[in-house]
């Protein structure tokens, strides 16, 4: 998506430890119009009935609600950590964090994920595809079917999107990175 790639070029900041900042408009301070469009791009993308998107909190929850409104479905966001407003039974998987370096459970509760469901992932990164297994797990364990995988930036030099794709899912991203470093900035695929 052009929008997306021009944004990252101008404004994005490429640092040590492969670490792409993009926080003014995707994942700290949001872009409204920018996250309508990519939602627009993404229902372009996937026609086929979704019945509710499913994120990683925290980054991904404003793309998904955009993209909620968009495809007409609730939007469900595994949460990090279990709080008291949890009753109940949940799905859980766990997740390595390349960013936060570790690995947290994720979890939803079960009366949300459904086998009925018919769900899109999204996300706003994908690296090395560990939040969009872990989603994945999440909905093998509920039986719901997987749409496919939306994000808005995928390194494309890391093996996130290989490993999601083995798994049989359709992942489009609307900005696939094939370099980046601070010395030379981005280079799109």
């Amino acid at each position: 998506m052009k929008e997306l790639e021009e944004r990252i070029a101008r404004e994005g900041r490429v640092f040590a430890g492969d670490v792409l900042k993009v926080d003014g408009f995707l994942n700290h301070q949001m872009d409204p119009a920018l996250f309508r469009a990519m939602a627009r791009e993404w229902r372009r993308l996937f026609p086929e009935e979704v019945t509710k998107i499913l994120t990683v909190e925290a980054s991904g929850i404003g793309l998904a609600c955009v993209a909620g409104e968009e495809f007409g479905c609730p939007v469900l966001f595994a949460k990090k950590s279990r709080t008291r407003n949890i009753a109940g039974s949940v799905y859980t998987a766990p997740v390595e964090s390349y960013t936060h370096g570790g690995v947290y459970t994720i979890l939803c509760a079960k009366e949300y994920l459904l086998p009925t469901d018919k769900v899109l992932l999204l996300d706003d990164f994908l690296a090395n595809g560990n939040a969009l297994l872990g989603l994945l797990d999440l909905c093998a364990q509920a039986g719901a079917a997987v749409v496919g995988a939306g994000v808005a930036v995928e390194k494309a030099y890391q093996p996130g999107g290989e490993r999601v794709r083995a798994r049989g899912v359709r992942v489009e991203a609307l900005a696939r990175i094939a370099a980046m470093s601070p010395d030379e900035g981005v280079r799109f695929c």
